[in-house]
């Protein structure tokens, strides 16, 4: 008990010393996410719109895959974009194995059908709110699609926000693609992984308690978007 109460002030310590080798492995965790989560966005909320707008054969299957999608196993991900990136793979000549883009690609894979399928849901429940109006001005498809992702932009930036959420806690992927070299390609989770069975409790608990407090912000945030939204703001 007398260890496990002087690690969690050692790992106090190291957070409120602002310790050099935390604060740059939050930042790059941080760095990664959210690069995945940005390309996320760019492409997953077009493509939520758009399934749930367009009319086209297998739409259904497509809505279908995008929820399936959501529950997608890290370590699978890890391996499949680890045979892309690897010297025999078609991605191999780029040479981003082992670094911070090969993490973020993985997270990028991870995150966009959570978004796409997120933002489908909102897109399709604002269409069938406005369709008759937008049809009646005479809005195409690209337009309606833009319309309608401004107008759930609240509720779209809670998607983005779990999105968020479940890039930063990953671990299984980023550990596979990344190699958690130190300097290079190590984040929170991987890094909590290695301290504790290293026995650095303290370093593991540092860096355990920023996650919480981050996860905690997100969820925070999330609650104070859908308010928000709620109230039309």
């Amino acid at each position: 008990m007398h260890d496990i109460a002087a690690a969690f002030a050692t790992s106090f310590g190291l957070i409120l010393t602002l310790d050099q080798g935390l604060v740059e492995i939050v930042l790059r965790s941080l760095q990664v996410s959210l690069l995945a989560v940005g390309a996320a966005a760019i492409v997953g909320l077009p493509l939520g719109a758009a399934v749930a707008l367009l009319r086209f054969p297998g739409r259904r299957a497509v809505a279908i895959l995008l929820s399936s999608l959501m529950g997608l196993p890290p370590v699978v991900v890890g391996l499949i974009v680890y045979l892309l990136l690897s010297r025999a793979g078609p991605l191999g000549v780029l040479g981003l194995l082992f670094t911070p883009s090969a993490m973020v690609a993985a997270q990028f894979v991870l995150v966009t059908p959570i978004v796409a399928a997120l933002a489908r849901q909102v897109v399709e429940d604002l269409w069938a709110e406005y369709e008759e109006q937008l049809r009646s001005l005479g809005a195409g498809p690209r337009r309606a699609i833009a319309t309608l992702l401004w107008d759930g932009r609240f509720s779209l930036m809670t998607a983005l926000l779990a999105g968020f959420g479940r890039a930063s806690a990953e671990v299984g992927a980023v550990m596979i693609v990344g190699g958690n070299i130190d300097h290079v390609t190590r984040v929170m989770t991987t890094a909590i992984a290695l301290e504790t069975s290293k026995g650095d409790l303290a370093l593991a608990l540092g860096l355990g308690l920023i996650l919480i407090a981050l996860s905690l912000l997100v969820n925070g945030a999330a609650f104070v978007v859908r308010d928000l939204a709620r109230s039309g703001a």
